[in-house]
């Protein structure tokens, strides 16, 4: 009994001992753990912290990026602005210095009228004197007496407008070509292009006058085939080593003498051939009318036009008038007509664009009924032109109003590119025609003894009959005449009018 009870109580002991080793072994694993979360809880907190220190750094930089930016903007528009305010001054003092020629024009202007006035005064206390002389020495009545007096003072008042007229018209005259010549001098130096008078020809040369018999073939077969399917006409005459390309359409004639340049070259010449050649020569034409007319917007700095736009600028290429490239001389009018836009204050890009199509009418004039200048703005309103550009291109002959200062520059850039020397040529034939036709146009007017157009017609002198035409209705004959000369003639260049009136008084001494 006594070792059951001993048994018990070590057991027992064992039990709380083993329990005891088991708290305290609990109880130190959970004092581990407890270290463990504390580093844990150590390193995430360095670790959000050196994050949020990071996420500070990084904003930090990017407000100050943000600011740099912001501050060069800022910078950069104060510039514009700067550049802005001075140009707008600039444009003041010029207006003010118009204002006061205008105001100085007004005053010589008022003390001429004085001047008339004052004149007209005097001339009512002579009229009035000579009344009174006319009624005592003449016996006259007095509507008698008024209507010698009112004939010789009409007299006396229409020279002295006509010479007031004069005055005033070479005063404006000079004062408007010294602004005008430095203007289209300024142009003209700033552009600084080369200027070839083009002439497109089409003789063509062959080896010997043996192929001309290849060329008409067996009973013209070969001539009739080529001709139907070049639509042009083949010239093949006496001429030694020539044949001629002959046809309407510029481009239909660049592509025959293509091909017939290439048949000649390689001897083969028949039906079968013939055709293949044509479907070659095409294909290059359209090329080069295609890089020809990327060369000139590019030339012409006027991006983004209509494809169609483009097709039409390379049909210009083949086109010529009095001798000049129309592409090269609507290049050359798109650039004289923005650096005058630029000279003057306009709409540089409206000028440039204007200058570069206001002939583009005449891609297709030869097909199409009308004026060049109103089929070239029925066509650039069908692609999407500005209707400003529109009126560029259908005003530059005074077909229609110039709405606009652009439509202004782009007809004196057309004429400064037509008019510079060597720019254009005509044939003989034209000439004559139309140095006669100058002179018919101003012998239809009453008074006119005579007229003669000298400096290969680029002026026109009058001789009228002193009796009939004074020196008032000069003024006007000239005028009339030259409008006429505008309406009813093309020329290149300018027609200067020249009217000339003189009164000569002989007596012979006995």
């Amino acid at each position: 009994m006594d070792y059951v009870l001993v048994g018990v109580i070590a057991l027992i002991i064992g039990l709380a001992a083993g329990g005891a080793a088991g708290y305290f072994l609990r109880q130190r694993r959970f004092q581990e753990e407890l270290g463990n979360l504390e580093a844990m809880r150590t390193r995430l907190l360095e670790e959000a912290e050196k994050q949020a220190r990071d996420i500070v750094l990084n904003a930090r930089d990017e407000t100050l990026k943000n600011r740099q930016t912001v501050e060069a903007e800022l910078e950069g528009r104060n510039q514009q602005l700067r550049r802005e305010e001075d140009r707008l001054q600039k444009r003041r003092e010029q207006l003010d210095e118009r204002q006061e020629r205008v105001d100085q024009r007004e005053q010589q202007l008022n003390k001429r009228q004085s001047a008339l006035d004052k004149r007209t005064n005097e001339l009512q206390k002579v009229e009035e004197q000579r009344l009174e002389e006319l009624q005592k020495i003449a016996n006259l009545t007095v509507d008698e007496a008024r209507g010698v007096l009112l004939e010789q003072v009409a007299q006396d008042t229409r020279q002295d407008m006509a010479r007031v007229i004069r005055e005033e018209e070479m005063r404006a005259r000079e004062e408007a070509d010294e602004r005008a010549r430095d203007i289209v001098t300024t142009a003209i130096q700033r552009l600084a292009s080369e200027q070839v008078a083009e002439l497109t020809t089409k003789t063509l040369e062959i080896p010997n006058d043996e192929l001309k018999g290849r060329i008409i073939g067996r009973g013209g077969r070969n001539i009739r085939v080529f001709e139907q399917k070049a639509a042009v006409d083949v010239i093949v005459d006496d001429t030694p080593e020539l044949i001629t390309i002959s046809s309407f359409n510029p481009i239909r004639r660049e592509i025959a003498a293509r091909a017939m340049h290439y048949l000649v070259a390689d001897g083969r010449i028949h039906p079968a051939r013939i055709e293949k050649v044509l479907e070659k020569a095409t294909k290059e034409v359209d090329q080069v009318m295609r890089e020809q007319a990327e060369k000139a917007v590019y030339d012409a700095e006027v991006p983004n036009l209509h494809p169609e736009i483009m097709k039409l600028l390379g049909k210009l290429y083949f086109r010529t008038s009095y001798g000049q490239n129309q592409l090269s001389h609507a290049v050359e009018v798109a650039k004289l007509s923005s650096l005058l836009a630029a000279e003057v204050g306009g709409n540089t890009e409206i000028a440039r664009m204007g200058g570069l199509l206001h002939d583009i009418g005449k891609a297709v004039d030869f097909e199409v009924e009308g004026t060049h200048a109103t089929i070239g703005a029925e066509l650039a309103g069908r692609y999407g032109v500005p209707k400003a550009v529109i009126n560029c291109i259908e005003s530059h002959h005074h077909e229609t109003e110039q709405q606009t200062l652009e439509s202004v520059l782009v007809e004196a850039a057309d004429a400064i590119s037509g008019a510079r020397p060597g720019a254009r040529r005509e044939s003989l034939e034209h000439y004559i025609k139309r140095i006669r036709g100058l002179e018919e146009i101003a012998r239809s007017f009453n008074g006119v003894e005579e007229s003669y157009a000298i400096q290969a017609g680029r002026e026109i002198r009058i001789i009228v009959r002193p009796g009939e035409i004074d020196d008032l209705e000069s003024l006007r004959l000239s005028r009339e005449v030259a409008r006429k000369i505008e309406e009813t003639m093309e020329y290149p260049g300018q027609i200067k009018v020249t009217v000339i009136r003189e009164t000569r008084s002989v007596e012979y001494a006995k």
